[in-house]
């Protein structure tokens, strides 16, 4: 099978509680699971202006978010149903606090993206659906900018 190339930024969006983002993504074709904010690099932009354009989109929060901190090479099914391999850059932004707000949301993640919630560590080690990437407590205790090596999930 042909896989699409698929650059993508992604976000670890941490609160003074230590708590991290995951939005719920319930397709039509398979079981719901969570993911960090991010997504596809577009056209002519870098990974950098892609993760403060999707932090900006999917949250609400416009600001920049720092140097990579890790790397991933995953291969995955989309929710439009294309096989993709991913370059996947991960951006770690601390904040004190933050209501995300949905508004930037395109017509498909408001179909399929509908909830967010902020997981304690605990909370994510003990959660029932699967999330993305699987190796999240690994990558949020990672040395802020020190990007890790290409992997294979």
């Amino acid at each position: 099978m042909i896989r699409q190339p698929r650059p993508a930024a992604r976000i670890l969006l941490v609160d003074a509680a230590g708590r991290t983002l995951m939005f719920r993504f319930t397709p039509d074709d398979r079981p719901p699971f969570w993911c960090t904010p991010g997504g596809a690099v577009d056209p002519g932009e870098s990974y950098e202006q892609a993760a403060r354009r999707e932090l900006r989109e999917e949250t609400g929060l416009d600001r920049d978010c720092g140097p990579q901190v890790a790397r991933r090479q995953v291969e995955f099914r989309t929710i439009e149903g294309v096989e993709v391999e991913a370059d996947e850059r991960y951006f770690r932004v601390d904040i004190d606090a933050h209501d995300v707000t949905g508004a930037g949301h395109t017509p498909l993640e408001q179909r399929v993206m509908q909830s967010w919630r902020w997981f304690s560590r605990e909370e994510l080690a003990a959660h029932d659906e699967p999330y993305f990437p699987t190796d999240l407590l690994d990558l949020l205790d990672a040395p802020e900018s020190t990007p890790t090596e290409p992997t294979h999930v």
